[in-house]
Formats: structure tokens, sequence, C-alpha cells
């Protein structure tokens, strides 16, 4: 017989149910897209270069509970040719195009090419799975050992998977708990210091391989299988309708890290705890997988050997674009009372138990019932004789009452002197505030100043050997100087102050004009009415060289605003045509999650809200 042990419930289930800030989303709908995608490398040799291999790994068709991808229409093209060039399968199951040069040529040119067809599907989802599983299959069992990055054996975070875990009876809810937990402890920093998932169990921070790693760590310690995938993500964004509006996602266009969790009735199903997604939408591309980031590194691998007295390094631009030539969003979702305080979305699930059919024993036989004798009948009672009626006397009539005489005069006394009302006291003038404490605040942690054209790192591998293998570094930014679209980001001031300057996480393009920060007061939770300007930077003065960095926009001295404690926007205002990008963290790392708005320039309310905080600073003096 079949058992329910849990009723319907949703893949957004928390420890704890926290009305108050709960930001879970049940969604449901599809997705469905058609990418033609292009990888091209282009290597300028070093000197003394002996050897240069190039590898690169063929997309698989994939398909699971949540999301599909088909891939066509492959090609993989080097220019000159390659002198050797082989195919093989590794221990993973990936596809692995290797390209060799011994004469190393001073230009190589690499292009992989292919159609991906992906969907996402967000009905609901029925698993069987019982947890602590009973038995993991023979080739599956590596993505629950240890690794270099995923520490599973590591005595913290064994001991809180356990406590995570704890009387969880199905593997949905274990994973549920677990990736929740990730969500809402993890601060996303992009380069983190470590890839580990210890280093983000110990500091709270990193960026998608950390996630990903400390996920696996946690799940595989309490014997649930994991493996890390590696792909990318295209920056088309995609909006989901909710009672209150929109919530738009949207990723920079690179390499990503991401899980996939195996369940014994389902096989692997993907999660994405760095994006806050109990799956990955149709704008992910999955390419490579593995136990660890160390070990899924073959799709965009240079290796080569070099003298150790050579005066140059090979330099690699990576370009990865994505055109889309079909795409379909219909998704909404609906938001729920419980669960982390940070945005999370999923489809719904109903998770039960299943066990095997067991005859119930037969009952004993029911006692023979023992005969009760009748009661005996009763005998009719007998009716009393009436009683003899009692002689009542006649009560006389009561003689009339002299009429009272009347009372004498109370005497009055005469009123007494008014007191004189005592003076009021003078009015005491509050204390005024003393804003003597200086403080820095916002989103202030991004890759400052990396040109995301050249942003790998050579590594050496003994002797003359060396690589550059992918890194996640990937350029996340808005192009906020256009006329169809104003973006704003909340501050939240703990304390009263004066505004001395506000900075912005810029990259300035191009053209012509000028830039200023508007303050806005906050109104339910969105822009209202202008508070105050700071002054105006011609585009001239901002340095156009590559990368992102502090731009700085100054109040004067003497209208600098002065601010109750509470919640403020700040928004990039502009003349002229400036090409400006304003750089943005995935998730929320210091606002809360509807902290980052946006609308038509036609609309009066800022009803979109973005799943991404932008890197903004405010410096000033605050009160005690």
């Amino acid at each position: 017989m079949k058992k329910t042990v849990m009723a319907v419930f949703t893949t957004l289930m928390m420890l704890m149910a926290v009305p108050a800030v709960a930001e879970n989303f049940t969604v449901q709908g599809d997705m469905a897209s058609t990418i033609h995608y292009e990888l091209r490398h282009q290597i300028v040799a070093g000197d003394s270069m002996r050897k240069l291999m190039l590898s690169f790994v063929v997309p698989e068709s994939f398909d699971s509970p949540t999301y599909k991808q088909k891939i066509t229409r492959f090609k993989v093209r080097f220019s000159p040719e390659a002198e050797d060039e082989t195919t093989t399968t590794n221990a993973r199951g990936n596809k692995i195009i290797q390209a060799t040069w011994y004469t190393v040529p001073r230009v190589v040119d690499a292009t992989i090419a292919f159609d991906a067809q992906t969907t996402t599907g967000l009905n609901p989802i029925q698993s069987t799975a019982p947890f602590p599983a009973v038995s993991t299959p023979e080739d599956l069992k590596d993505y629950l050992q240890a690794s270099e990055l995923v520490q599973t054996g590591d005595p913290a975070i064994r001991a809180l998977a356990l406590e995570l875990t704890q009387g969880v009876k199905t593997q949905f809810d274990a994973v549920q708990k677990v990736v929740s937990w990730v969500v809402d402890h993890v601060r996303y920093v992009n380069p983190p210091v470590q890839y580990d998932a210890l280093y983000s169990l110990r500091t709270g921070k990193g960026n998608c391989q950390n996630y990903s790693h400390l996920t696996a760590a946690l799940l595989r310690s309490v014997g649930v299988p994991v493996r890390i995938v590696n792909g990318v993500t295209m920056n088309q964004p995609f909006d989901v309708s909710w009672e209150r509006g929109t919530l738009t996602f949207k990723m920079g266009q690179g390499r990503h890290s991401w899980v996939e969790v195996w369940f014994p009735d389902l096989g692997w199903v993907p999660y994405d705890p760095q994006n806050m997604q109990f799956f990955i939408s149709n704008r992910f591309v999955r390419i490579e997988v593995g136990v660890d980031n160390n070990e899924t590194k073959n799709d965009g691998l240079v290796r080569w050997a070099q003298s150790s007295g050579a005066r140059t390094k090979p330099t690699l631009q990576e370009t990865i674009g994505g055109n889309f030539l079909a795409d379909s969003i219909q998704v909404s979702a609906k938001r729920q009372n419980y669960g982390p305080k940070n945005l999370l979305l999923g489809p719904n699930v109903l998770a039960r138990l299943e066990e095997a059919a067991v005859q119930p024993a037969p009952e004993p036989p029911a006692p023979e019932p023992v005969p009760v004798p009748p009661a005996p009948s009763p005998e009719p009672a007998l009716e009393p004789a009436p009683a003899p009626p009692i002689p009542v006397p006649p009560v006389p009539a009561p003689e009339p009452a002299p009429e009272p005489a009347p009372a004498p005069p109370i005497p009055v006394p005469p009123a007494p002197e008014p007191v004189p009302a005592p003076p009021a006291p003078a009015p005491v003038s509050p204390k005024p505030l003393r804003y003597d404490k200086p403080f820095v605040f916002g989103n202030l942690e991004f890759p400052e100043d990396v040109d995301f054209a050249f942003p790998r790192v050579t590594q050496a591998k003994g002797g003359d050997s060396f690589e550059m293998s992918r890194n996640f570094l990937v350029e996340t930014a808005e192009f906020v100087t256009h006329s169809v679209t104003q973006y704003a980001q909340v501050v939240e001031l703990a304390k009263p102050a004066t505004l001395h300057e506000i900075a912005l996480a810029l990259h300035n393009f191009g053209g012509d004009g000028h830039l200023w920060v508007d303050v806005f007061k906050d109104r339910d939770g969105q822009p209202g009415e202008i508070l105050c300007t700071t002054q105006m930077v011609a585009l001239e003065e901002i340095s156009g060289r590559p990368g992102y960095r502090w731009v700085t926009f100054t109040f004067p001295d003497r209208e600098r605003p002065v601010l109750a404690a509470g919640n403020y926007w700040i928004a990039l205002g502009f003349s002229g045509k400036p090409v400006v990008n304003w750089f943005y963290t995935y998730g929320k790392p210091v606002g809360p999650v509807y902290g980052t708005r946006y609308k038509s320039i036609f609309a009066k309310e800022w009803s979109g809200a973005l799943n991404y905080e932008f890197n903004y600073k405010v410096v000033g003096m605050a009160a005690e």
C-alpha cells in the first residue's frame, strides 16, 4: 500500500516559518528557447613557446523533470588548423576535443558553435524517494565522496547537515532544507579568496563555485549524491508576474556553476542555489559535469610549454555570444508566508513515501456477549390525597402616615478665593544632534578595474608547463543611461546622517553629457519625490579604460542633506547621450529583497523588482 506521510508542499520549505520576512514564491509555467551559441577564443602566443594545447567539451542533450536541452549543429573550427586533434570521453561522461600545435602560430583562433533548444517546465513534481537513502548505485558513489573543494568529511559540515535534516523523511525535504540554508547564509562576492565549501561555511561568502561546493558538501555528507555542473548563462532577462507587479531575473553572459542532485525515482535534478532557484531557467546551457570545479575545467582549457626564461606569456581573449532564435516565457508566481528571508523560487512538489504492501494481522473474534437479566417492572405509584385548605385571617388596612415636617435650610459656605495657576515651565529645546561619526555604507564588493575581455590568470603546473582554465568572473551590469527605463537602488540608513558623497560602480563606454545622482524619499517601498541631487560630473572626466570603478558624486558643502534614519532611493541621472553601465551583484548582499526597482519613464509606479543589487557607496557623518 502507499502511505502518504507528507502532505502537498512546495520546494520552498525551510527550517521554520518566518511569515514577516519570508520571500518564497511558488512558480508555474513554461520557458522555451532556441539559442545559437558561439564561443570564440583568440590566443596571442608568448615567446619561446614550444607547444600549445586547447580543449573544449562537446555539450550533450539532457533531460530532467524541470530542465531539458537538445544540442544540434555542433561545429568546431581552429585557425590555423591544429597539427593534432583528438576526441575522448572521460570518466564523468564528458566528450572532450583537444587540439595541439607543436609549432605554435603567432595567433590562434578557435570557434565553437551550436544550437541549443532549452526548455524549463515548472509543473508539479512527484517523488517517493525516502531519506535517508536506502542505497546508492555503484556508478554514482563518486558523487558522495569528499574532494579538495567539497570537504564532505569535515566535522563542521557534517554537524550542520545532520542538524538541517533532523527528522526529515523524504529526500526532497532534505534537499530543500539544505539549499534554503545556503541561500540565506552565503553572500555573493566575486572573486572570493577561496572557492571551497569550508571557506564559504566559515566566512558566509563566495561566488557560484562556493554555492555549489557548499551545497554538494552538505548533501553528500548525509548520503545524497550531488555533482557539479559547469555551463554558461545568457544575459537575456525574463519576467515572472506576481500579484504586486513583475519580478525580473537576469544573469551576466558567461560561465556559471550549479549542481545536480540524484533522486532514485527522478534521476538528476538541477538546482541553482547561487541564483536562488530550485531549478535552472532556459537561459542556461549545460556543458560539463564532475565532482568539483577542479575537475570540470576542460571546456576552454589552455595549456602550453614555454621556457622558464620567456619574457611574455600568451594572452587569451574569450567572447561568449548567444543569439535567441526563438523565446517564449509564460511564468507566474505566488508569494508564500514561510521560508527563508532571501528571494527563492521553485515549483510545487508532492513528496510521499511508498511503503511495501503488508497484509494486516487478522483481528481476534469479539467475545460472546454476557446476557443481562431484565430489570423488574416498577409498581404503579399511588396518587396522594388532597391536603385540607388552610384558613387565612383578614388583614386590616394600614392607617395613613402623617406628613413630614419641612427640613431646615442647609447653609451654603462662601466660595473660596481663586488660587492663581503656577507659571508654565519654559520650553526645553531638544539637544541638537552632532553628526560626528564617519560612516561608509553600501554594496561595496565587486571586481574593480577588471578587463572582462581578458580575465584569466596563468597558473604554473611545474617545470615549463603552464595553463589557463576557465573562471567565473562575469560582467554583470545594466545600461542605465538610456531614455526608456529608469533604475533605482534602496539605501537603508540605520541612524540620522548627513551625506557627503555617493559613489556608483560605473564603466564609461563613451558618448557625451553629464551625470548626477538623485536621492528619493521612500514611499511604500518605492521611490517617491526627489529630496536632493548631487553635483554634476562631466562624462569626459570619467576614465574610459576597461573595467568598472567608483565614480564619486558629491554634495556641495553648504547643501549637504541631513536625513533621518530610514530608507531612501538613489538613481543615476544624465543629460546628453552618455553610454554608461552600472555594475550589479547577484542576489541582495546588503539591502532588502525588493530594494532594486525599475520602471518605464512613462509609468508612475516602480512596479518592477530586480533579483540583483547595484554596487553603491554612501559616505557621510552619522549621529549617535
